[in-house]
């Protein structure tokens, strides 16, 4: 028996950086969303104790470098089952490097194929847990939707969905060094961050124009100088009609919010002819208990 389970790309509308924790992690405060721009996940169980991988990108790793495979493992330990394997197999279309949570949302997506395939039945809470091992985005990916996400990125709380939109997707040619950035957020006073009240509050009314206006990446001001591009690629967005436009999470990629589909596919249609990824796509609900969820349209 297999499982394949959608594992939709994530999208930060606000995010902010509070502090250095003793851990070395930082204390982040974001406004995430799902997108229906996904991956496909498949996943069968194995009785020798092995975990693979194989993915429609053959240079990603397979082992567990691969936050799928790590994922496997770590489900499998949580269980006290070292007997059981899993072989993944990834139908890939989020862009790698792009702060989309490409590889969290993979991870997440075995944890619940597992959970399924096993009968265990662990539940989102202590899915979680063991997803918070594996790293920061994936505890959020387990479930996706609209939310709140402090700490690492662990303690969510959700949110009104995002009224409805349409959202293209535009992630240049090169990525952006994440513990580079880190590292300069570290070395700086932020001058100015995210109204992550506002955000909210415009989610609460359902008042998209509002939320578009907030969005905000504290990452966008220490950008190295490729940053150019970035925002090149927002600008552009900007004047092709988005009501708002970001980097997402330490990038490369940037989005923006349209509330017309007309005035969304033109800006596609302009940006696909410069850069290959290039999305349109919707925002994409909360992920139920046994739900593989809807595909993808970008």
């Amino acid at each position: 028996m297999e499982i394949t389970e959608k594992a939709y790309a994530k999208l930060n509308l606000s995010l902010d950086v509070t502090g250095k924790r003793p851990d070395g992690y930082h204390d982040l405060v974001m406004v995430m969303a799902s997108v229906e721009l996904c991956d496909d996940v498949t996943v069968s169980l194995r009785r020798d104790g092995a975990v693979t991988a194989e993915s429609s990108l053959p240079w990603l790793p397979r082992d567990e470098r691969n936050l799928g495979v790590k994922a496997a493992r770590a489900y499998f330990a949580a269980l006290g089952e070292d007997g059981l394997g899993a072989e993944i197999r990834m139908v890939k279309r989020i862009p790698v490097g792009a702060g989309m949570a490409g590889g969290s949302t993979d991870a997440a997506a075995v944890l619940r194929a597992l959970d399924r395939l096993t009968g265990a039945d662990l539940g989102e809470d202590r899915l979680r847990e063991i997803a918070l091992s594996v790293g920061s985005d994936v505890p959020y990916c387990v479930s996706g939707g609209m939310a709140l996400a402090k700490g690492r990125g662990e303690i969510l709380s959700p949110l009104p969905e995002l009224p409805a939109c349409h959202v293209v997707i535009c992630k240049p040619s090169f990525s952006v060094s994440t513990p580079d950035l880190f590292r300069q957020i570290d070395a700086r006073a932020i001058r100015t961050r995210p109204d992550t009240a506002g955000l909210t509050a415009a989610l609460e009314r359902g008042d998209l124009a509002g939320v578009a206006r907030r969005m905000y990446n504290v990452f966008e001001d220490v950008l190295p100088r490729s940053g150019g591009e970035i925002g090149a690629i927002r600008g552009k967005l900007l004047d092709s009609g988005a009501l708002g436009a970001i980097m997402t999470g330490t990038g490369s990629a940037v989005f923006g919010l349209f509330d017309r589909r007309e005035t969304a596919e033109k800006a596609h249609a302009a940006l696909a002819g410069e850069y290959r990824d290039c999305f349109l796509t919707r925002p994409a609900g909360r992920i139920g208990r046994g739900e593989t969820g809807a595909g993808h349209d970008g």
